[in-house]
């Protein structure tokens, strides 16, 4: 080997040690980044001497090679290990300036909650249960004989105007979604007929309405059903009595007024004393210190018969009433649009 592979050797060797300084000294990723740009990068000092092996002797050029690329790797290694070392610093600096104390309670995930419509609906049907009445869960999409002609509303009858339909289309409107829970009463009565039967049927109907503070196109209802032996008007009065006295309270009063139902025969509709005024007047009830609350009646003989019953020898009572409508009066909101508008601010305010 001659004298100007060794001497260009040494200047190798004496460059990476001048690299080493520099590395050392470099403080920060800025400064290790322009660090290894000025020595390692494409057109850094170490990197910028392999061109020169063109000006060597052919056998001088696989030691200066190897001399070069052994620095290269050297410094390479020296680099990763001073960013690996930078990187640590800084995370123990971060974790020193931002202390957690893990002896502090944590931050509980949000919670979800029951939608309002559910929690009426569980209320009322755990105050049915107690008195000995079961849940019977009927379908939504009915047929129109079940949802109307069963319960003696036949074609043509003017009844069915008082419910505007969403019918099923290419049925030839003989799918409907129900208006009512009503067709239940007539799925319940062939399902258990002629055993006597004691149910109430929660869900939602469907009606074909304008959308405004007072109505909806959707809504829960509650319906309720005994049938059997000498069943009597004086049982229906006794059963409504006692669901007021739990859900709105021991002196809340009833009041029963005639009315008219195709389904039931006779029937009434139930007015209970204004919580708000002690059936003084006001506001709430309009002055009139009464609020409705369901509709009700003895099972039509008709309706008996088509669930499989021989009104002869049973009869029944019917009842139905809105629980959404009965959580508006108990807390003052004046919009049902409320419960389907997904504000979280009213739905959080239940349960």
């Amino acid at each position: 080997m001659g004298s100007e592979p060794i001497a260009t050797i040494a200047r190798i060797e004496m460059l990476r040690r001048e690299a080493e300084v520099a590395l050392d000294a470099a403080k920060g990723d800025a400064a290790l980044t322009a660090w290894k740009g000025e020595w390692l990068g494409k057109g850094g000092r170490i990197t910028s001497l392999l061109r020169s092996v063109g000006a060597l002797d052919a056998a001088d050029r696989p030691a200066f090679g190897a001399a070069v690329n052994a620095a290269s790797r050297t410094l390479e290694a020296a680099y990763e290990a001073a960013a690996s070392s930078r990187q640590a610093d800084a995370m123990a600096s971060a974790l020193a300036a931002e202390a957690i104390d893990v002896t502090l309670p944590g931050t509980p995930p949000p919670r979800g909650r029951l939608h309002p419509s559910t929690i009426i609906l569980r209320r009322m049907l755990d105050i049915f249960a107690e008195m000995g009445f079961q849940v019977f869960l009927s379908r939504e999409v009915e047929l129109d004989d079940v949802n109307f002609t069963l319960l003696n509303h036949p074609p043509h009858h003017p009844a069915r105007d008082m419910q505007d339909t969403f019918y099923i289309a290419g049925t030839n409107e003989q799918v409907l979604l129900r208006t009512h829970t009503s067709p239940g009463q007539i799925r319940a009565m062939g399902a258990y007929a002629p055993d006597p039967i004691r149910i109430v049927l929660p869900g939602m109907v469907y009606r074909n309405e304008k959308i405004t503070p007072r109505s909806e196109i959707q809504f829960t209802q509650v319906e309720g059903l005994a049938v059997g032996p000498h069943i009597t008007m004086a049982n229906l009065r006794g059963t409504i009595d006692g669901f007021v006295h739990r859900y709105y309270g021991p002196n809340r009063r009833t009041r029963f007024r005639t009315s008219y139902f195709p389904f039931t025969e006779p029937s009434a509709e139930v007015d209970v004393s204004c919580g708000l005024c002690d059936g003084a007047g006001c506001r709430l009830c309009k002055d009139a210190g009464w609020l409705e609350i369901l509709g009700c009646g003895m099972v039509h003989p008709n309706v008996l018969a088509n669930g499989g019953y021989d009104p002869a020898v049973v009869s029944g009572f019917a009842f139905g009433l809105g629980p959404m409508r009965a959580q508006m009066m108990a807390h003052g909101i004046d919009d049902i649009r409320h419960y389907w508008g997904n504000d979280v601010r009213f739905l959080e305010q239940f349960g």
